[in-house]
């Protein structure tokens, strides 16, 4: 690599940095994020069945069972039923074993792994989730403005928080080359191409160290390389061929370092906004950075954004993906289809007595 290339990318990885900071005293300043605006109610509910799904490895997983148990106890509730994930089953038999006790909530402790486990599971029912983040990117709860930082405070909320319908979207997954098929929900940015490229070579290590800035550095590695023709449907119309570097579908747009991915991305507005990312080179990345970043209305022919309920790829050869921040695999095809006002979530704002988790 020349040096300049080098000069270049230390560059906008210290761009990164300065921004991501600037980027979170600025939503900690304002409170906007249109996302979370939508109607929120009281679930009228003066005792509540409660049921854990909760990844016992998490750091503070304990500290969040202990939180939770004194906060039913001191609601006078029954005690809450935990269920703990395992590296065999991240939460699908423990889902069904939770539904089975007829809970009125399910609280989730965990990453955005899990939280797509049981978000899958109670989408379509009227049982509500409440989040308890655990995990590194916590991509949902950033959307519905719960406090990532705050455990008791989003026990709290989980608890005795108001709750409001969000949208959340499937995405089917074919490879003809392997004769596969699989079907996942998703709640904030799924996607095909160069960002599934970056998730799968993060640095493990690193990424325990640093948290999400571990996949910074595999972005940086992963900047070069040459666009690859897919096929593009939107909502039942002709195909559209594009060389493409990253497909994005996005619910929402909050992501971690407090960049708003696509302002534009709402979660309760029963579409999806497509962005289709094109850029040659460094500096076609470094132009979409800076649009991102500075939320710069002008628009850019490498990152093309649309607005769709049901979307369609085909590509030539397998190309890795991504659901909120996990890979999902290769697909020669991808259907992708918005479901809304499907999932009931807890959110700030409480509606009953603030019994306290305090100890």
């Amino acid at each position: 690599m020349s040096d300049w290339i080098l000069y270049l990318l230390t560059a906008v990885a210290l761009a990164f940095a300065i921004s991501s900071w600037w980027g979170v005293r600025r939503l900690k300043a304002l409170h906007m994020r249109s996302a979370v605006a939508g109607d929120a109610y009281d679930p009228g509910l003066e005792k509540q069945r409660v049921a854990v799904i909760i990844n016992p490895i998490k750091a503070r997983a304990a500290e969040a069972r202990a939180a939770i148990q004194r906060a039913c106890l001191t609601a006078g509730w029954d005690e809450p039923v935990f269920y703990e994930t395992t590296a065999e089953d991240p939460g699908f038999t423990q889902m069904q074993a939770a539904l089975a006790t007829k809970p009125d909530v399910v609280l989730v402790g965990g990453g955005d792994g899990t939280v797509r486990v049981v978000a899958e599971a109670l989408a379509h029912t009227d049982v509500a989730m409440g989040l308890i983040p655990l995990g590194t990117g916590n991509l949902l709860a950033r959307n519905v403005d719960v406090d990532v930082t705050d455990l008791h405070g989003s026990v709290q909320t989980a608890l005795f928080g108001r709750q409001r319908s969000i949208d959340t979207a499937r995405m089917a997954i074919e490879n003809s080359r392997t004769g596969t098929y699989s079907e996942h929900v998703f709640l904030v940015i799924a996607g095909i191409g160069m960002d599934a490229e970056v998730l799968a070579d993060t640095n493990d290590g690193l990424k325990k160290a640093v948290g999400w800035l571990a996949y910074t550095e595999s972005g940086m590695r992963h900047l070069p390389g040459r666009r690859k023709k897919v096929s593009i449907s939107l909502d039942g119309s002709p195909e559209q061929v594009r060389n493409i570097r990253s497909v994005l579908f996005a619910n929402c747009g909050l992501v971690p370092g407090g960049i708003d991915l696509i302002p534009q991305a709402m979660i309760d507005d029963g579409m999806l906004d497509v962005v289709v990312m094109s850029p040659r080179s460094a500096l076609g990345w470094l132009l979409m950075y800076g649009k991102i970043i500075f939320k710069h209305s002008g628009k850019l022919p490498i990152m093309t954004v649309y607005r769709s309920g049901r979307i369609v790829i085909k590509c030539p050869e397998p190309m890795p993906t991504q659901l909120d921040g996990d890979t999902s695999g290769e697909a020669t095809k991808l259907t992708v289809q918005v479901q809304p006002a499907s999932l009931l979530v807890r959110v700030r704002g409480i509606s009953g007595p603030d019994v306290g988790t305090a100890a």
